[in-house]
């Protein structure tokens, strides 16, 4: 029998636990694709799936456009920042399997280092850190982390593998949760 204190636990983990161990949430704006692979007669009908460890997310698709804005928040829990986020474009296809329109991966490590420095104070639109586009990674162009009105912002153009032509157009921005490990 569990006390009035402690709630029971879940498959072996109470929720408390799994608050603990948890980071803190990372808010991903899908905000556009730029020349994306064309996967139907003229076209693609893209939406795009955000993977981190067991998490998996997915934008609405976005029909006949092989440059789609989505403008569209995903948010993954991190517990553990060295995993790297996955992120796989899909064209949509109502009477057979979706087509895949290349994947890219990016790591949020240098993301999360900037979070933990003391950076109240600074000015909106100062640059933390530059990432350069090299052959370990799939940035397009340099990515910079910038402190901008009292938060850690990231906006990354990432060139995708695995196809013949397409860039995803992201930011990343951080969410503290209340009762979570923190940074």
């Amino acid at each position: 029998m569990s006390s009035p204190r402690t709630p029971p636990s879940r498959g072996g983990r109470s929720a408390m636990s799994m608050m603990e161990s948890l980071l803190g949430l990372l808010r991903i704006r899908v905000k556009r694709g730029v020349n994306l692979a064309v996967r139907d007669v003229r076209s693609s009908d893209p939406y795009v799936v955000v993977k981190m460890a067991k998490q998996k997310l997915k934008t609405r698709v976005i029909k006949k456009d092989v440059n789609p804005e989505w403008n569209e928040d995903l948010t993954l829990s991190v517990s553990d920042p060295t995993i790297p986020v996955e992120l796989t474009i899909y064209d949509h296809d109502t009477f057979s399997k979706d087509d895949k329109m290349g994947d890219a991966e990016f790591d949020i490590k240098p993301f999360i280092e900037a979070l933990k420095m003391n950076l109240q104070g600074l000015p909106s639109g100062t640059v933390i850190t530059r990432l350069q586009p090299s052959r370990q990674n799939c940035l397009a162009e340099e990515s910079c982390i910038i402190w901008s009105e009292g938060r850690v912002v990231q906006d990354m153009c990432l060139r995708l593998r695995n196809v013949e032509c397409g860039e995803v157009e992201i930011q990343l921005q951080w969410i503290d949760l209340p009762g979570s490990r923190g940074l």
